[in-house]
């Protein structure tokens, strides 16, 4: 008797495993699944649906080892009652997932190039699966470079793994807030200013590109204006999807859905919608 494809529409059963905070307003929860049939194999850049019994269902990136077994990590900010719930769900309760969903980062059209990684406030969570793969198989990638902005140094996500990444061979890390307080030793000033201090080859880099859209917007011409090529481009959109696949149109973006067509996009398909402000 044929198995029949599982229903996207279904969440499957998903234990709170840990739940640690990383900044005053972000968290990360690894879930675990509750049965043998649930599988946590997912692509970097990939999404779940989370649903928090009771109260509500959000589309969260994974941010974690996607060669990590048994377990999915997702890093979220509690700005609602249903990321609230999420993120204070004990070890042992429940939650519902639904996916992975949508497109992946192209890291395997990045072998044997340069990978340009620019990322603003939490776009560094769906771009960190990408870092964790570079790291793995290194001797598949030229140089890694991480560029990150965010507004203060209390909000900057992972501030122990950008170090250590810092510190692996050919990987170079830097990270910029808009205002930085007497305490702070970094740089200061939007993510673009930090394009002083790399040296890009653009013929063989590949970049790809997470945070608000109108730092991607600068990011993308920065980028060109160094020598990128669109096709060499890629970003990951955000929109307030609802369904996953497709039926709803709450995450209509022109003629692509975000969540089945993305939501990673090639800078060539979405750069005359990026142009347009509140599309």
């Amino acid at each position: 008797m044929a198995t029949l494809p599982a229903d996207p529409m279904v969440p499957d059963p998903y234990r709170v495993g840990q739940v640690w905070k990383e900044t005053f307003d972000t968290f990360t929860v690894a879930l675990e699944p509750a049965h043998n049939a649930a599988s946590s194999a997912f692509s970097p850049g990939q999404f779940s649906m989370l649903y928090v019994f009771g109260v509500g269902e959000l589309p969260i990136s994974i941010s974690g080892d996607p060669e990590e077994p048994g377990r999915l990590i997702y890093t979220v900010r509690s700005v609602g009652q249903a990321t609230h719930a999420l993120v204070s769900r004990k070890p042992g309760e429940m939650v519902g997932v639904r996916g992975p969903f949508g497109g992946c980062w192209p890291l395997a059209e990045a072998r044997g190039k340069d990978v340009v990684l620019v990322a603003g406030g939490l776009g560094l969570a769906p771009l960190r699966p990408a870092i964790y793969q570079v790291l793995r198989h290194r001797e598949d990638y030229g140089r890694l470079i991480v560029l990150y902005g965010g507004r203060s140094p209390r909000d900057l996500l992972y501030r122990k793994e950008l170090a250590a990444w810092a510190r692996q061979p050919d990987t170079q890390v830097l990270s910029t807030v808009d205002y930085g307080g007497l305490s702070w030793r970094g740089h200061v000033g939007v993510v673009t200013t930090l394009f002083r201090y790399v040296r890009l080859q653009p013929a063989r880099t590949v970049a790809m590109l997470c945070g608000p859209e109108i730092m991607m917007r600068f990011v993308t011409r920065e980028l060109e204006s160094h020598g990128l090529q669109e096709s060499d481009i890629y970003l990951s959109m955000e929109r307030n999807m609802k369904c996953a696949v497709g039926f709803c149109g709450h995450c209509q973006y022109g003629p692509y859905f975000i969540c089945k067509d993305g939501p990673v996009f090639p800078y060539s398909r979405v750069r005359s919608l990026l142009e347009k402000h509140e599309i």
